[in-house]
């Protein structure tokens, strides 16, 4: 597996090395003793997620804060999704920065997504099956969530407004200027 750097500290690409033939393929998917050797990040992960989602569907910008902070590695195993991360840690010389890649089932790519981010996804194939480990256990008491077309942060999710198919959670987040991570 690669590791890239992204322009944001301590968010990385992952890049499999796959081995095709006749039959299929193989790769390997996460080696946690590799990840923590080329980053210096912790890569142990306690809790795996999977969701389905159609054409248009935006999820994020989602967060855990406090104690109950999660990194997330994040693959998209049918279809293809437009993923971004923003870091939402103060004291980070890229705070308030936004970095998007188009993660596939063909690319197998993934994106390690750090403690303190804000994470979200548009979907842009008819369907799309999206995976999340997470390095700490969900807790709803610590959620948050900036509004996925914030003005300040003006992300590109490669989908319309009028195509955006969001929760009632999404559609009323908070504002990046009203800190609500």
């Amino acid at each position: 597996m690669k590791i890239k750097e992204t322009p944001l500290k301590d968010c990385y690409i992952i890049e499999p090395t796959i081995f095709e033939d006749d039959r299929g393929y193989f790769f390997e998917k996460f080696n946690e003793k590799k990840f923590e050797e080329l980053t210096g990040m912790n890569g142990h992960f306690v809790q795996d997620n999977i969701s389905k989602s159609s054409y248009g569907v935006l999820r994020g910008l989602h967060l855990q804060k406090g104690e109950h902070a999660q990194a997330k590695l994040v693959s998209c195993l049918e279809g293809k999704v437009w993923d971004v991360a923003v870091d939402l840690r103060e004291d980070s010389p890229t705070f308030g920065k936004w970095f998007g890649i188009e993660l596939t089932a063909e690319n197998k790519t993934q994106l390690y997504i750090p403690r303190g981010f804000g994470h979200g996804f548009s979907v842009l194939s008819e369907t799309a099956v999206f995976s999340y480990k997470c390095d700490n256990f969900y807790n709803k008491e610590s959620e948050g969530s900036v509004k996925y077309n914030d003005p300040d942060l003006n992300i590109d999710w490669k989908i319309s407004d009028s195509e955006a198919v969001l929760s009632e959670k999404d559609e009323n987040a908070a504002s990046f200027k009203e800190k609500n991570f």
